[in-house]
């Protein structure tokens, strides 16, 4: 099996069948793939999965395991040598699949490669950054950004060649491919999982680390394009209701806490080109 691809679904019954039928119309080039679709017990109708898309393993967790939880559920399962991580609201373009997998083949220093990301009508988004600071969150979430503005665009590469493959700290986990094992220099075998420590947010940017702290890189790769209909979910309401209002800007904290303290404060080394 050369592929597995794992979608964790959580209320986005719409968006997943958008996702699926891209994959079907997508350029495999001649790649072995199963599609494992893990279910965080949101509740919604997936039983057209098996009269639709038959070969598809349908996992429904009893309970919601989270972003990361769900897609280690889908990694028990999984038997490709390559992993592609995607999300329900993606629709994977041309050979954007092949184009990923090829490049992992041709650089061993590589461990996870990411495309680029646009929105539905076609314009950029910003997928790749630097590691965050501690402060990081509070300029991109309250008005203190607006004056340091510098921090909080150095931080999501608004300075980037967004036309270039490049080593890139972190990318956004919405769509990830890498080997399910990767033997290291050492002779050890790595086997990327997602922390389950995060419920939701900074799960990305913790594997990203595992993988630089292991001599690994991550890249950025734009010859593979994949649409992302993306909504910031924690930034639906200003910074000064969101505490109020919304549970998952308190995910988006604790998550950003539990960061800090695995990783450290000054331990913020940026990884990429000089």
């Amino acid at each position: 099996m050369d592929i597995s691809v794992i979608i964790v679904n959580y209320r986005s019954q719409a968006k997943l069948a958008n996702c699926l039928a891209a994959l079907q119309r997508a350029e495999w080039s001649g790649l072995s793939s199963e599609i494992i679709v893990v279910d965080n017990a949101s509740g919604d109708d997936l039983g057209y999965l098996s009269r639709e898309y038959p070969a598809i393993k349908l996992v429904i967790s009893p309970r919601n395991r989270g972003m990361g939880g769900g897609n280690n559920l889908g990694l028990s399962l999984a038997r490709g040598e390559f992993i592609l991580i995607l999300n329900p609201d993606t629709i994977i373009q041309g050979r954007a699949i092949p184009t990923l997998v090829d490049y992992l083949k041709s650089d061993p220093s590589a461990a996870l490669v990411g495309p680029k990301l646009l929105y539905p009508d076609g314009s950029l988004q910003l997928s790749c950054a630097r590691f965050p600071h501690f402060f990081t969150p509070l300029l991109r979430r309250t008005f203190l950004g607006d004056y340091f503005k510098a921090s909080r665009d150095r931080f999501m590469m608004t300075d980037f060649d967004h036309s270039s493959i490049s080593p890139v700290d972190w990318l956004m986990g919405s769509c990830l491919l890498f080997r399910r094992e990767i033997r290291l220099a050492d002779g050890d075998i790595f086997s990327p999982r997602f922390d389950e420590r995060y419920f939701m947010y900074f799960e990305d940017i913790d594997l990203a680390r595992q993988i630089w702290t292991r001599g690994l890189r991550v890249v950025y790769n734009p010859e593979a394009v994949v649409l992302h209909d993306h909504q910031r979910q924690s930034a639906r309401h200003p910074w000064y209701l969101a505490l109020f209002l919304d549970p998952l800007a308190w995910r988006h904290i604790f998550s950003w806490l539990k960061y800090f303290i695995k990783w450290g404060i000054k331990n913020t080394k940026q990884y990429e080109k000089n």
